[in-house]
């Protein structure tokens, strides 16, 4: 074969060759090529304003460039090691959701056992996801980068975020205030001010595994939470295991308290702080007495209860009461954590240890000293032990009762006397009060008081008057309509008497205010007062009078009112908005305050205290004022006066015919 013939085969098979190879690199190239870059994708997302259309709602598509790029997955990842399916820059389909668990399966799985991921397979659409506290994939944080949301300092804002939504957590059947009362704990003052070592939510409750406090499992399930509280606080831990608390909890016991019993769920505060349960002035009232007053432990495991009211009735509980700062409470005598009973050799009130415990209080002290007893339980009918205190005290109640009685007896006796007697001195008298005004007076009064006792009884069962009582709260009930019916139908008959007498409309037009009672009410305080010699006169009735009947009638109207619909709940209930009841709860709660008051200091003082008409005025009795003194309070009462004078006359001149005593006056022996 010539050199030529070779040539001209050679060429073409080289020229193949080479197209062979550019076209399976060129192939290669475009292959390899074709898996997206980062900037490839942020091409189009990286626009603000791309969005996709999702059930009729435009859902932005935009990826911050530069935050992707500073976060832990945009140092570390392409678009497309998530979006597995996008296979070039331009995708027509939507790509599939993808799942945090391809690379994190061991969290995904402890998600998946969670309070959380139950909530969302029970449908509740506010359930914490994983973006929820992470924040979005493309500007995820790691954890230690302060500006991450799930950096320590930044834990309680972040469960803050869905925790502090009154109508997220309410849709959990959960409440709202954990955050708040966790923002104003020791935990949460020491995180706001940067400490990176406080507690924060997920130390007490997990990270990804946040179970129920019901579960067992729980960190914060009752008999785990010494063992949770004992990662930050492992001395206090191991000194709470070996209490009689501690090991209570660790037999199984639900009714043995733990820390947060004592100190609280998220408002866990100073022992420092007034407000906490801890404080020295808030243990013995608020804390320890939950369990150690009542009688459950004395049934269950005997345990003595009333512990507070012994500890209140000793020296140290008076003193605690008055606000002693430094007295003994609970803790100071029976240990913080390490509590123990007083059968154990380590216990700070065992018998051998007393004099040590009672020594850091009362330098000096001896065994004889620490043997006194410090719950004092001396109510007037208990035996504390002694038989020489309790004859001692038998004693003195018979001397305090008989002594006392008798003293009270005299006086009364002497003060009953000498009233007649002055009663009788008395010559001319004006009637102020016919007998039926007088009735319906004494109907007030008796009303008006069952009504103040048997209403305030009820709304204070505890209190003292209640228990002086002595009656149960059914029979308050119905004594306190009973009166409040005799009341209503008092004040119907003064209406009634009022327009139909020519007294009660005399008394009307009497009562009725006028421009001088401003004038006399001016008058009359000035002169008692030194600013004006001119002492003022008054008609029939003075301003406070007037003042005081027109209060009464006010405050029958609204007593009324209120009274009847509470009593009538049920039908007011049915036809008016509920909060109409609770608007007159406090109208008669607040006006019989006002009322109940204002006849102490008002009404009481010019029947009773006023020095002109001491020990009383006999009005309300007989319905006769001294002529002498009615000049003086009502001297510009010129028809009065008239009728006293020719009273007066008229007496002065017996008629031994007449039946009948004088209209107006009437002469006193």
């Amino acid at each position: 074969m010539s050199t030529r013939t070779i040539g001209r085969l050679f060429v073409p098979g080289i020229t193949f060759f080479l197209l062979l190879t550019a076209n399976a690199l060129f192939a290669g190239g475009a292959k390899k090529s074709s898996k997206p870059t980062i900037d490839d994708c942020l091409a189009c997302h990286g626009d603000s304003t791309l969005t996709h259309d999702v059930n009729g709602k435009p859902v932005s598509l935009y990826v911050d460039p530069q935050k992707f790029k500073d976060s832990i997955h945009g140092s570390m990842f392409t678009c497309v090691d998530c979006h597995t399916d996008i296979k070039g820059p331009v995708h027509e389909t939507t790509p599939q959701k993808i799942t945090c668990a391809t690379c994190h399966a061991d969290e995904q799985g402890a998600y998946d056992r969670s309070f959380h991921a139950k909530a969302v397979q029970g449908g509740n659409t506010h359930a914490a996801t994983c973006v929820d506290c992470h924040g979005s994939p493309h500007e995820l944080l790691p954890a230690s980068d302060p500006k991450s949301r799930v950096h320590h300092t930044n834990i309680p804002a972040t469960c803050g975020a869905c925790h502090s939504q009154k109508f997220v957590m309410e849709d959990g059947g959960l409440s709202a205030q954990m955050v708040a009362s966790y923002q104003q704990s020791v935990h949460g003052h020491a995180v706001a001010a940067g400490s990176e070592k406080a507690a924060v939510c997920t130390d007490c409750h997990g990270t990804h595994e946040i179970l129920d406090a019901k579960d067992s499992k729980s960190s914060i399930f009752k008999f785990n939470v010494p063992a949770t509280c004992g990662r930050c606080h492992d001395s206090i831990s191991k000194e709470f295991q070996t209490s009689i608390h501690g090991q209570a909890i660790g037999k199984g016991n639900w009714m043995a308290p733990v820390c947060t019993d004592c100190h609280g769920i998220h408002s866990i505060k100073s022992h420092l702080d007034p407000t906490s349960p801890v404080a020295a002035q808030n243990l013995a009232q608020a804390t320890c007495a939950r369990c150690h007053e009542g009688v459950r432990l004395t049934q269950e495991f005997g345990v003595e209860g009333r512990r507070e009211t012994t500890y209140l009735a000793s020296y140290h509980g008076l003193a605690a009461r008055l606000g002693s700062p430094v007295v003994a409470n609970c803790a100071s005598c029976h240990g913080v954590h390490n509590i123990l009973p007083s059968s154990d050799p380590r216990s700070t009130i065992n018998r051998a240890n007393l004099a040590h415990t009672c020594g850091q209080c009362h330098p000096g002290a001896n065994a004889e000293f620490a043997a006194a007893k410090v719950h004092v339980d001396a109510p007037l009918s208990a035996d504390i032990g002694s038989k020489a205190v309790r004859w001692i005290r038998r004693f003195y109640l018979s001397m305090i009762f008989a002594v006392i009685g008798g003293m009270l007896l005299h006086n009364f006796i002497l003060w009953r006397a000498k009233l007649v007697a002055r009663r009788k001195m008395e010559q001319h008298f004006v009637v102020r009060m016919p007998l039926r005004f007088r009735w319906q007076h004494a109907t007030l009064l008796v009303s008006f008081f069952v009504l103040v006792l048997t209403g305030f009884a009820l709304k204070f069962p505890d209190s003292w008057f209640a228990s002086m009582l002595g009656i149960s709260e059914r029979v308050r009930g119905v004594l306190h309509r009973i009166a409040a019916v005799m009341l209503i139908g008092v004040s119907f008959y003064h209406i009634f008497d009022s327009v139909i007498s020519r007294q009660g409309r005399r008394l009307i037009r009497d009562l009725f205010p006028t421009l001088d009672d401003i004038r006399g009410a001016s008058q009359n305080l000035a002169y008692h007062l030194g600013l004006s010699n001119r002492k003022p006169e008054f008609a029939r009735f003075n301003y406070a009078e007037k003042a005081e009947y027109w209060a009464l009638v006010w405050g029958m109207i609204v007593m009324a009112v209120t009274g009847i619909a509470l009593w009538a709940k049920v039908f007011v209930g049915d036809h008016l908005p509920r909060w109409w009841l609770d608007i007159a709860t406090a109208i008669h709660f607040y006006e019989a305050i006002l009322a109940t008051l204002a006849i102490l200091v008002w009404h009481f003082y010019q029947v009773f205290l006023d020095p002109d008409t001491y020990p009383m005025n006999w009005a309300w009795w007989d319905g006769k004022m001294p002529v002498h003194h009615y000049r003086e309070e009502h001297g510009s009462d010129r028809e009065g006066l008239e009728e006293a004078q020719d009273a007066i006359l008229e007496s002065s001149e017996p008629d031994p015919d007449a039946e009948e005593e004088p209209a107006g006056a009437k002469h006193g022996k």
